[in-house]
């Protein structure tokens, strides 16, 4: 009995047929955005910021949330969602991190100059025994409020990595900058000026950082 073969016809019609769907999904994977926060600034657009909700390590001095933040700080959490209506400075941490003690400085100096323009910082510890997180804000004197991660789940909601790396939020809750590793002033100046204007910031990269344990 003999095999009937397909035409050639059929065979090169169904070979374009998958050339086509493959160069289609290469088409719309090429072209669809990126949805990261690193790839929303590089594209000009702020990003929608991860919400979390977070132990208090250290309340600090509150600036121009004293108000609206005094109950929850003294109910031992502190939320993003309640930050909101001021520029945010959020700064990812562990006492470990040498670059961390390295910027620690600078991150403290900057809040007390800038606490007047309404800006606000939060710390966020992670990956850290809390004795030691404790330590480590005595010892730089951070007068800024402090939350501790008890696991990761917030570092990969933001894209976290490393440590340090901080972000800078607009006054409605929206990235529009982000510097990873140790942070330079000339950074911590565009991100201030962003927070302040909503304008965004290309992501950047400062100086030395530690990858998450």
């Amino acid at each position: 009995m003999r095999v009937r073969r397909p035409p050639v016809v059929a065979i090169v019609a169904a070979a374009v047929g998958v050339l086509f769907v493959a160069l289609l999904g290469y088409g719309l994977a090429s072209q669809a955005p990126n949805l990261t926060i690193d790839g929303q600034l590089a594209q000009g657009r702020a990003a929608v910021a991860p919400g979390f909700e977070l132990p208090v390590l250290h309340d600090g001095e509150l600036g121009p949330l004293a108000e609206r933040l005094r109950g929850p700080l003294v109910d031992g959490r502190l939320s993003l969602a309640e930050l909101r209506g001021a520029p945010v400075v959020l700064n990812f941490w562990a006492s470990w991190c040498d670059p961390c003690r390295k910027e620690a400085p600078l991150l403290e100096a900057s809040w007390r100059q800038a606490r007047s323009d309404g800006i606000v910082f939060v710390g966020l510890n992670m990956q850290d025994a809390r004795s030691d997180a404790r330590r480590f804000l005595d010892e730089f004197r951070v007068s800024y409020p402090n939350v501790r991660e008890p696991d990761d789940a917030t570092a990969r909601a933001w894209g976290t990595t490393g440590l340090p790396e901080t972000f800078f939020l607009s006054r409605d809750g929206r990235v529009v900058a982000h510097v990873v590793g140790l942070i330079r002033e000339p950074q911590m100046r565009a991100g201030l000026e962003a927070a302040m204007t909503g304008r965004v910031v290309a992501p950047g990269r400062a100086g030395d950082r530690r990858t998450v344990r």
